[in-house]
């Protein structure tokens, strides 16, 4: 069980003494008894908070840009990566809002830097004391989200999406509900971030769905809502070591089917759950395998991607498959699947590759009828 703050953990850590404890603990490990002993002579009573503050400090690096932050486990698992952050609070850039649920502040640091004013709440006393340590130049007011305390503001929320149970998908059990924030801020511009799997269909009163991927991972969806909507469905791409790109709704997508050519490109997982292959397709001059497959096709694969040169493709069945991979000097496999019913992993032990070369196999299916793509996977630089 993760370690549960209380108002006077987050007083001490915020102190001097507990600066200095915490310098003094950075290095400790909390799975081993000797550092929980040493972390329990430097802080006594406090020594839980500061291990758990540690732990959670070295967690956060890798997702946030942030430094000598505090943090509870949950609100860091829920908190926005930096980049992601960032990507909203461009959209809102010389805008005034309030972050309705601002917890421990990472989205609202982003919001500070952009927005002519920033107001942030939370109903969660302890997430909030540490908003104030972490964006200590923002006003913050302890207030339920469905209880409006501004006016006049962009309205930004991250309903929550887990209790003690696990985690929850339907957006009538988010704390706050979806429904009820759209319908406490009806006709103010809203942007409410959301799981990525989310079933945005059923919820109209989002003018525009975002789904945001960074670094090829999907991290989150954000229904955008009045004016600040500019299109129906986004996909945005940001990449730590390359330009950021979106496509939209509003883009051409007559794309067909039609035969592999030179390469295949499988989407970016953004594109795909905007449901934006084919506008993504049309702008980079390729097209599908088979209309109903997320699968792309064409003779050039666009910058920035990993996509996969055909090497030699039929009909698939594990029978054909083994021969193949033994004929081409397949030892180190990787098995993409789209479209059919394969788990890579069972299906990867079952073929016991056993050469010195390496390949990707792509299968899907182009009508009812499996097939298997040999491919050499490559990036594509921007």
């Amino acid at each position: 069980m993760p370690y549960a703050f209380s108002l006077d953990d987050v007083a001490f850590l915020r102190s001097a003494e507990g600066v200095r404890v915490l310098a003094e603990c950075a290095a400790l490990d909390a799975s081993r008894i000797a550092d929980v002993e040493a972390a329990r002579r430097v802080a006594g009573e406090r020594a839980a908070a500061v291990l758990e503050t540690v732990v959670l400090r070295r967690k956060a690096k890798v997702k946030l840009d942030a430094e000598g932050w505090l943090y509870t486990s949950e609100a860091l698992q829920q908190a926005s990566a930096s980049a992601v952050a960032r990507h909203r609070a461009s959209r809102l850039t010389g805008r005034d809002v309030h972050d309705v649920t601002c917890s421990i502040g990472a989205d609202l640091a982003e919001l500070a830097k952009v927005a002519r004013r920033t107001l942030g709440s939370d109903v969660d006393e302890v997430r909030l004391a540490m908003a104030r340590h972490n964006c200590p130049d923002v006003p913050l007011v302890r207030a339920d989200a469905l209880r409006p305390v501004s006016r006049g503001t962009v309205v930004v929320a991250d309903p929550a999406r887990r209790d003690a149970r696990g985690r929850k998908w339907r957006p009538e059990d988010f704390a706050p509900p979806l429904d009820g924030l759209a319908e406490v801020y009806a006709g103010r511009d809203l942007a409410v971030k959301c799981s990525p799997g989310l079933d945005w269909t059923a919820l109209p009163w989002a003018d525009e769905v975002e789904l945001v991927s960074l670094d090829g991972q999907v991290r989150e969806a954000c229904l955008w809502t009045g004016d600040l909507a500019s299109t129906a469905r986004r996909a945005t791409v940001l990449r730590s070591d390359g330009p950021q790109w979106t496509v939209t709704s509003d883009e051409p997508d007559d794309v067909p089917a039609g035969a592999p050519g030179e390469w295949i490109v499988d989407p970016d997982g953004a594109v795909v759950r905007a449901g934006l292959v084919k506008h993504y397709g049309a702008r980079h001059g390729l097209w599908q395998l088979d209309e109903r497959i997320a699968y792309l096709t064409g003779d050039t694969p666009p910058p920035g991607v990993r996509a996969f040169r055909i090497v030699e493709h039929g009909p698939y069945s594990e029978k054909t498959l083994k021969p193949l991979l033994k004929r081409h000097d397949v030892g180190r496999l990787e098995i993409l699947v789209r479209g059919l019913d394969v788990d890579p992993d069972a299906l990867r032990k079952r073929l016991k590759p056993r050469g010195d070369g390496e390949a990707t196999v792509v299968l899907t299916r182009i009508g009812r009828s499996p097939v298997a793509f040999l491919c050499e996977a490559s990036r594509i630089p921007f």
